[in-house]
């Protein structure tokens, strides 16, 4: 079933899937909403590394806190879901013929 040309792309995969995490640690992406108001700032692992409320909690409202905080995580998760795309088809690129 696996050949010895497999086990060997699938060892460079594991390796390549290794490094591409560790890159991705270091990729820092931001999402925010209310006008910076809140502030989220993920790795391309999609890792939360930083979250920032830019206004006294005393003057907002907690469902409208609830909603920019979804705003804010949704649109950093999707920087950085774009980000990991990208680096595993760069990855794979090498390996993996036709991506």
């Amino acid at each position: 079933m696996f050949d010895k040309n497999m086990m060997e792309k699938l060892q460079q995969m594991q390796q390549q899937a290794s490094v591409s995490k560790e890159k991705l640690a270091n990729v820092k992406v931001n999402g925010e909403a209310g006008g910076n108001l809140i502030s989220v700032e993920m790795d391309g692992n999609r890792k939360l590394t930083n979250l920032e409320i830019n206004a006294p909690l005393d003057q907002i409202e907690k469902e409208d806190l609830e909603d920019l905080l979804s705003v804010a995580l949704n649109r950093a998760l999707d920087a950085a879901e774009k980000v990991n795309e990208k680096e595993m088809q760069q990855a794979a690129k090498g390996i993996l013929p036709g991506m």
